[in-house]
């Protein structure tokens, strides 16, 4: 076992400049909302990653799917149920109901866990559960989120959601440790992750249900509103807001799924498939690393400034993708610069968003911020794999990477006349 200087890693900027922070600093400096927020997000996504960080080889290795099928499998998990979070956000907008709709999202997911028992080696049916599980990860985000964001001051926005996204990421990094072990010490036992995660995702809704009290909201309007698609949309009027959507939007097209990069790394490397989820924990591991100290940083220095530098570092990974190294190397650095780029960009643009949105409707304008980027990440999956079953690997990669220089770009034109450092 070993400890985390969680003081060190997470003292308010005021103490900034002290050698020994105080836990009871770091505890005012971060509601409680969050941290019970933060555990919920880590034990299920401990459960979670023990089965995500398993399909890319189950279903590719295992099951011989082909690469566009697969980009069909993974484009699902990436933006299934994408437009659910609409009415999702709106749902926890509607009378402040977030706990309750997010509590909602993380019960199902939890029991898609026993579903995957159910499914077997039919890789139909096993689509079918990663549907219902990204319905409840739909379901959940924009409330938790909106949550998160209300018990938290403006100008502490990016060091709080970087705790949570840490504390997520340390899940993600035990989960798919969790299931290399039992892959090593059980081969091919994927009904014992299976009911083990099923086990961790009933601790995580617990933890929420008994543990997460709702922040304080906004006052209730006299004549409560209609869910309607122009309710939606009006969090998309602000101009700033509508600038930080588009270029997201662009940048998630440009965005190569994990499993892809994994799968390119094995196929340079040739590891045994049973190594696998470690590619996982290594980005979850570097995620957790980077959080923190990312959001403290765009807090300080400006949000965008971070957000489109995580997207420089996802560039570097294509480019040693696409490089002569090999090896040992390869993997580090590529992991090493994946997980960085989620700790630069995942909670610092839902900072970026939550401060330029109204209390009463923070959850419907982060949900619609999730819903673009979720749905041009299953466009992103559906792309590459059909380029590298019509062409290669190293064509849709090289794709990928233009294009994602290209998003880059118009990211920083899209805000050259805005003072962005929201």
């Amino acid at each position: 076992m070993y400890s985390i200087d969680w003081p060190a890693v997470f003292r308010s900027k005021k103490h900034a400049g002290t050698a020994n922070p105080t836990l009871e600093d770091t505890r005012s400096s971060v509601s409680p909302v969050v941290w019970s927020l933060g555990f919920t997000s880590l034990l299920t996504d401990i459960s979670s990653e023990m089965v995500n960080s398993i399909l890319p080889m189950y279903l590719v290795l295992h099951l011989r799917m082909s690469p566009l099928a697969f980009g069909a499998v993974d484009g699902i998990y990436q933006g299934f149920a994408a437009l659910l979070r609409l009415v999702a956000g709106f749902a926890g907008d509607y009378g402040q109901r977030h706990k309750a709709v997010a509590t909602f999202g993380y019960a199902l997911s939890a029991a898609c866990r026993i579903g995957l028992l159910a499914a077997g080696n039919t890789w139909s049916a096993i689509t079918a559960v990663v549907a219902l599980d990204r319905t409840g990860k739909g379901i959940r985000t924009a409330p938790r989120d909106a949550m998160i964001s209300l018990a938290t001051p403006k100008t502490m926005l990016a060091r709080a959601f970087g705790v949570h996204r840490a504390l997520d990421a340390a899940g993600a990094t035990l989960g798919p440790l969790c299931a290399f072990l039992i892959l090593l010490w059980l081969p091919h036992a994927f009904d014992v992750v299976f009911v083990l995660s099923f086990s961790v995702a009933l601790v995580g809704v617990g933890v929420i249900a008994l543990f997460v009290h709702s922040p304080a909201a906004p006052e209730a309007p006299a004549s409560p509103p209609t869910f309607t698609i122009r309710t939606a949309i009006d969090v998309f009027h602000g101009t700033a807001f509508r600038r930080l959507v588009i270029a997201a939007g662009f940048l998630s097209v440009a965005t190569m799924s994990d499993a892809f990069v994994f799968l390119a790394i094995q196929q340079r490397l040739g590891f045994d498939a049973e190594v696998f989820p470690l590619l996982f924990v290594g980005v979850s591991l570097m995620n957790f690393v980077a959080s923190a100290p990312a959001g403290r940083l765009a807090d300080r220095v400006g949000r965008l400034h971070v957000f489109i530098a995580g997207h420089t570092l996802l560039l570097a990974v294509y480019a040693l993708l696409l490089s002569p190294i090999a090896g040992a190397a390869l993997a580090i650095a590529s992991v090493a610069l994946l997980g960085a780029y989620y700790g630069a960009t995942d909670g610092v643009l839902a900072a970026i968003a939550s401060a330029m949105l109204p209390a009463e409707r923070c959850g419907t304008g982060l949900a619609l911020l999730a819903t673009v980027t979720n749905m041009g990440r299953l466009v992103a999956s559906l792309i590459f794999g059909v380029l590298w079953s019509w062409m290669s690997l190293g064509a849709a990669t090289a794709f990928f990477a233009a294009a994602l220089a290209c998003a880059i770009v118009a990211a920083v034109m899209t805000f050259r006349d805005a003072a962005m450092h929201a």
